[in-house]
């Protein structure tokens, strides 16, 4: 199955962060020689106020598990590199050395409690569409039926 996923970080070293978890992605998720990576993309945090900016890497790639194991491979390489919550109690964002989002799975859609690609916000967010539109020119979002440029060339109009 094809997939992406955008890899990002604001504290420690992000680069080296972000490069351990491809090499973890690359030995427990990919088929061999499927990854390719985007070039970094550099933006202030998402959604809150932080003076860290975010080092966000897309990561596109076929591998041969199942939506639930993705996610838990996922799960276990955000924990082995020291993860902590990217959500506050109240549920505000925060400053995170890893976070790793499954932003689509070729044109499958799920919506459940563990899983819903592809991701819900993916079109709001400029550091997950400059990746994507770089390594998957042609993929098409199976819901809004349009590509990742078409969807940052529209984000970009409402700014």
């Amino acid at each position: 199955m094809q997939c992406h996923l955008n890899i990002g970080s604001n504290t420690g070293d992000s680069l080296a962060i972000i490069r351990r978890a491809i090499n973890l992605i690359a030995t427990r998720i990919a088929l061999p020689e499927s990854i390719r990576v985007s070039d970094p993309v550099i933006t202030p945090p998402w959604g809150y106020d932080s003076p860290n900016d975010f080092t966000n890497i897309g990561v596109s790639l076929t591998t041969a598990l199942s939506p639930a194991l993705l996610m838990s491979e996922i799960t276990a390489i955000q924990t082995a590199l020291g993860a902590t919550p990217h959500r506050n109690p109240d549920g505000s964002y925060r400053d995170r050395n890893i976070d790793i989002d499954i932003i689509h799975l070729g044109d499958t859609v799920i919506d459940n409690l563990s899983l819903t690609v592809p991701h819900p916000r993916m079109h709001l967010r400029d550091f997950v569409l400059i990746p994507l539109a770089q390594l998957e020119q042609d993929w098409i979002h199976p819901i809004l039926h349009k590509t990742a440029s078409q969807l940052l060339k529209e984000l970009k109009t409402r700014i």
